[in-house]
């Protein structure tokens, strides 16, 4: 069990027969240690057996995080998970569930801090004062030695790279964050008139929405892209047919696999927002939001959040007139699950509220729809948008089966979510053909890909991005960005990382501006 706790590796695909046919040094050095009698012995084993117990928590830790993000665990920027990860279990299993899930698992780490104890204690009791275990340790290392010099891919140590890379990470991320917060201020727009500020999209409304989970993957691996691409190649001729002009590109992502507000953070602030002590800052900080930008410039700003269902203070630093979180929607369905409601009594709610007929101010609303979440099930289906109301007909809710039943098999789930991606696509160009008009201009934006094993353990962190408007100087407006016509990111089309879009949008819809 100790072979298996030091030479175990932090990645899934790392983990083959040959990362297990290698001689750790720090089992040699383990060794040499437990030979020593008495309490200075007792007291050594004690404190590996701690040691070793909490590397494996943290390796399977590594294990998890990797899984759905792409990377190990990162203490300093990950310390979110376990609240997170506790609201989530809430909403997917309940409350009881999710204290009985905890309980379990504190017991299950108990258990196996135990199990390492007694490895090391059986191991101890063979070791300690006997010379025949010091001379055989002694030869061991010195065939590690020599195997080091010629076959160094056998004597490993593989626990010491760990921690190194661990500490190194955590090292790191520290000096980023100082060298972030030296310049978070700087801003060349803070300081631009209002005026001048997006005139060319004067009398619009900007629905700027997130699509949870709609990464690259849907367009490059090919169970997902036989089923996205023909649906978008038909949306973008019936779009085209009503008067609709379109252009897609793809963006880099600062997350992958979750995190969302991440991607938030960083398309409205145009920093790299790339972990969550970043975001901390960024909401603490001056920078004006892009949100904030169109209010100053005469726009009523929104957010629409539908997963939220707990306060959000960090809300006050985007710059929103109006904040619509799950409750203000007035949603009187079936939950999907985790999710709150589904995406098209989003669209129509705000539709219904800000949208009205007769003089307004502009919007610029920012929307996150979130029927593309994990787990993926119970999916809703289209309505007409007449009949959806209240939200009173997705009885669809109680269709479909249940997660633990999906989440069995990785093909199923991979099903469920390429059928939720055609879902939210099909919701939104129905909505443009349904309440489109010259004023609505749509931009949407993946906000990150889905987790690796959903992904297909893509390394890519790129999402698809689409403008969609009737009036033709909109698009006009954006030529020079080479975007490709249409719903499909063409093989040459420019991947910005997602931090340049603000930018770019300022320079491209506000005129007379010397930048």
């Amino acid at each position: 069990m100790v072979l298996l706790i030091l030479l175990l590796p932090n990645r899934l695909s790392e983990i083959t027969p040959s990362a297990f046919a290698r001689l750790p040094l720090e089992a040699l050095l383990l060794g040499f240690l437990l030979t020593l009698p008495g309490i200075a012995g007792s007291a050594l084993r004690i404190l590996a057996a701690g040691l070793l117990g909490l590397s494996l928590i943290l390796k399977l830790a590594d294990l998890g995080v990797d899984q759905f993000f792409g990377r190990p665990l990162n203490p300093v920027l990950d310390s979110r998970f376990p609240g997170d990860g506790m609201q989530w279990l809430t909403g997917t299993i309940g409350q009881l569930g999710s204290y009985l899930a905890v309980a379990a698992l504190a017991l299950c780490l108990i258990g196996l801090l135990r199990l390492v104890n007694a490895a090391l204690n059986s191991l101890q009791t063979a070791l300690a004062g006997k010379r025949g275990a010091r001379v055989g340790l002694a030869v061991t290392a010195t065939v590690w030695l020599v195997l080091h010099f010629s076959a160094p891919s056998i004597a490993a140590r593989p626990y010491i790279d760990w921690l190194t890379s661990h500490w190194q990470n955590a090292r790191d991320s520290l000096a980023d964050l100082k060298q972030f917060a030296a310049g978070i201020d700087h801003d060349p727009y803070a300081s631009t008139p209002n005026q001048a500020l997006f005139q060319k999209l004067q009398g619009k409304d900007l629905m700027l929405v997130f699509v949870e989970s709609y990464g690259r993957t849907a367009f490059d691996q090919p169970d997902y892209a036989q089923h996205v691409r023909p649906h978008l190649q038909q949306y973008a001729a019936e779009l085209g047919a009503a008067g609709f002009s379109m252009r897609s590109s793809y963006l880099t992502s600062p997350t992958y696999g979750g995190i969302s507000w991440l991607a938030h953070g960083t398309l409205l602030s145009g920093l790299w927002i790339n972990s969550q002590s970043r975001y901390d800052r960024l909401v603490m900080s001056r920078r004006p939001t892009l949100n904030r930008l169109f209010q100053r410039a005469g726009w009523r700003t929104l957010a629409v959040q539908p997963a939220h269902t707990l306060p959000w203070p960090q809300g006050d630093y985007f710059g929103y007139d109006r904040i619509y979180a799950a409750q203000d929607l007035n949603y009187r369905g079936q939950p999907f699950n985790w999710i709150t409601m589904p995406d098209q009594y989003t669209l129509s709610a705000i539709q219904r509220l800000e949208r009205p007929s007769g003089p307004r101010q502009p919007l610029m609303a920012e929307m996150a729809l979130i029927s593309s979440h994990a787990p993926w099930t119970p999916l809703p289906r289209l309505v007409d948008w007449q009949d959806v109301g209240d939200g009173s007909i997705f009885g669809q809710a109680r269709d479909g089966d249940a997660p633990e039943a999906v989440w069995q098999s990785t093909e199923r789930i991979r099903g469920q979510y390429r059928k939720s991606i055609e879902y939210v696509l099909e919701t939104l160009v129905s909505f443009v053909k349904t309440y489109g008009d010259d004023k609505l201009v749509l931009l949407v934006v993946g906000d990150h890909q889905p987790a690796s094993f959903v992904s297909h353990d893509s390394a890519s962190h790129d999402v698809p991005v689409h403008l969609i408007a009737r009036d033709p100087e909109v698009i006009k407006a954006i030529d020079s960005w080479q975007w490709t016509p249409g719903l499909i990111p063409g093989a040459q089309a420019p991947v910005w990382g997602m931090d340049e879009l603000r930018d770019r949008l300022i320079r491209a819809y506000s005129a007379s501006l010397a930048f």
